[in-house]
C-alpha cells in the first residue's frame, strides 16, 4: 500500500454518483488530513438515489455541485482515483505532465440498473458499500492511542 496522500481527486463519468459518494466518504474519514475533491468527464445533476443511500449512512451530498476536469482550479493532486474507464483515460491524460499517482478502481455504474425503486436503491447501496470498503482499505484510520 502507498503512503497517505495529502490530496485526492476522485473521478467518474458524470460526477453525479460514484465520485461524489467517494468524496463524501473520504472527507468524513480523513477530511482534516487529506484534501478531497471530485470531478467527471461530463457533468450531470447529483442523482437522487445517490443522495438517498448516502443519507442512510449520515452523509449529505445533496449540495454537491458537479464539475469536470476542465473546471478544476488546481490540478496539484497527489492521487487521482478513477472510478470509470472514461475517467481513467482523462486522468491519465491530465497527469502526463505532473507528478501524480493514478489508480483505477473499476466501479459499477448503478444508474444502469432498471426496475423498481427498491431494486435501484439496492444497486446504489452496493456501490456505496464497495466504495466505503475500498476507501477504508486504501486510507486506513490511524489506531486510537491508549490514554
Amino acid at each position: 500500500m502507498s503512503e497517505m496522500p495529502t490530496s485526492v481527486l476522485f473521478a467518474c463519468t458524470h460526477n453525479s454518483i460514484r465520485s461524489p459518494m467517494a468524496e463524501a466518504m473520504l472527507k468524513f474519514l480523513h477530511g482534516r488530513h487529506i484534501y478531497v475533491d471530485s470531478v467527471g468527464v461530463h457533468t450531470r445533476e447529483v442523482d437522487g438515489f445517490a443522495v438517498a443511500v448516502m443519507d442512510e449512512i449520515g452523509l449529505d451530498i445533496k449540495g454537491h455541485r458537479p464539475k469536470t476536469f476542465e473546471d478544476l482550479e488546481d490540478t496539484s493532486y497527489d492521487l487521482v482515483i478513477s472510478l470509470s474507464p472514461t475517467a481513467q483515460h482523462k486522468a491519465v491524460e491530465m497527469t502526463r505532465v505532473m507528478a501524480c499517482e493514478v489508480e483505477f478502481w473499476r466501479t459499477f455504474d448503478p444508474s444502469l440498473v432498471e426496475g423498481s425503486r427498491d431494486l435501484c436503491l439496492q444497486a446504489f447501496r452496493e456501490v456505496r458499500d464497495q466504495l466505503m470498503s475500498r476507501i477504508k482499505e486504501r486510507f486506513p484510520l490511524a489506531p486510537q492511542a491508549d490514554i
